[in-house]
C-alpha cells in the first residue's frame, strides 16, 4: 500500500474516536502496565523482566518473543511514560487507523515496533552492551508520529501539548532529536535508538509502498502510451488516404 499526501479535515489534530486497534491497544498496554506495577511491588520484577528487551537474551537464547512484549512493558515507577505514549497513540493513532484500516494500521505499528527493537539490538551488539534492558511502545510511537508528519504535513500538533507547530516540523525535530540521542554517549534512560528506528523503518516501509508499484504503473502507462501511438498512426493512414482521394477513385 503506498502513501499519498491527504487533506486534512481541519487545520489542527484531533482524535476521531477509538478504533478497534486503538482501543485493544490501549487496553492491553494498560492492562499490563497495572500488572507490572503491582509486580514489581510484589516482588515479581524480575519475571516481568523477561518480557523486556535484553539484546543478550535475543542474542543467544535466542529469546525473540521480547522483540514484541517488550512494546506492552512501560515504567512500572511512574506514570508519564505510559501516559505520554498512550495519549500518542489515541491522538495520532485514531486518525490513521481511520484512514488505513485496522489491519494496515496494527501491521505498520508492530513492523515500526518490532523494527525498532531489531535496532535496539544491533546497536547495542555493535557497542558490546548486550546488557541494556528497553522497555516502551515508543518505538511503535515514533512510527506513527512519522506516517502522520507524512500524510499530513501541514496538520498542526501542539508541540509539548502547549507551542501549535506543523506535524512535518514536529516530525523533523523528534527525529534530530532521537539521532543526536542515538550517536551520544548516554540517553539517560531513553532509548534514542528505538525512537529512531521505529522512524526510519516507518518511512521505509511507507516508501517500500510506492515503489512496489512503480514497476506495475510503469508498464500499465506505457502499455497505455504504445496504445495511444497505435491509434494515432490508423488516424493518420486514415486521413491521409481520404485528403489523397484514393478510396474515392472505386466509389460511383
Amino acid at each position: 500500500m503506498g502513501y499519498a499526501v491527504r487533506t486534512p479535515r481541519s487545520t489542527y489534530l484531533g482524535p476521531v474516536g477509538f478504533p478497534p486497534g486503538v482501543k485493544w491497544l490501549l487496553i492491553i498496554n494498560c492492562a499490563v502496565f497495572v500488572l507490572y506495577f503491582f509486580g514489581v511491588r510484589a516482588g515479581y520484577g524480575d519475571f516481568f523482566a523477561n518480557f523486556g528487551l535484553w539484546p543478550r537474551a535475543v542474542l543467544t537464547f535466542p529469546a525473540l518473543w521480547q522483540l514484541v512484549t517488550y512494546l506492552f512493558l512501560h515504567d512500572p515507577h511512574g506514570f508519564m511514560h505510559i501516559l505520554i505514549n498512550m495519549l500518542i497513540l489515541w491522538m495520532i493513532g485514531a486518525e490513521l487507523e481511520s484512514d488505513w484500516g485496522t489491519r494496515y494500521f496494527l501491521k505498520y505499528y508492530f513492523l515500526c515496533g518490532v523494527g525498532a527493537g531489531v535496532c535496539v539490538v544491533a546497536v547495542n551488539a555493535l557497542r558490546g552492551q548486550l546488557d541494556v534492558f528497553t522497555i516502551g511502545s515508543s518505538g511503535a510511537i515514533y512510527g506513527l508520529l512519522l506516517a502522520y508528519g507524512v500524510l499530513y504535513p501541514d496538520r498542526i500538533i501542539l508541540f509539548f501539548f502547549l507551542f501549535p507547530l506543523k506535524a512535518k516540523y514536529l516530525v523533523l525535530i523528534y527525529g534530530a532529536i532521537s539521532f543526536l540521542g542515538s550517536v551520544g554517549a548516554g540517553g539517560g534512560g531513553v532509548s534514542h535508538v528505538a525512537h529512531l528506528g521505529g522512524m526510519v523503518l516507518g518511512y521505509l516501509y511507507l516508501k517500500r509502498g510506492r515503489i512496489a508499484q512503480a514497476p506495475w504503473r510503469s508498464l500499465q502507462e506505457r502499455y497505455q502510451a504504445w496504445r495511444l501511438r497505435r491509434l494515432k498512426r490508423k488516424f493518420e493512414v486514415y486521413r491521409r488516404r481520404h485528403e489523397s482521394g484514393g478510396h474515392d477513385r472505386w466509389i460511383h
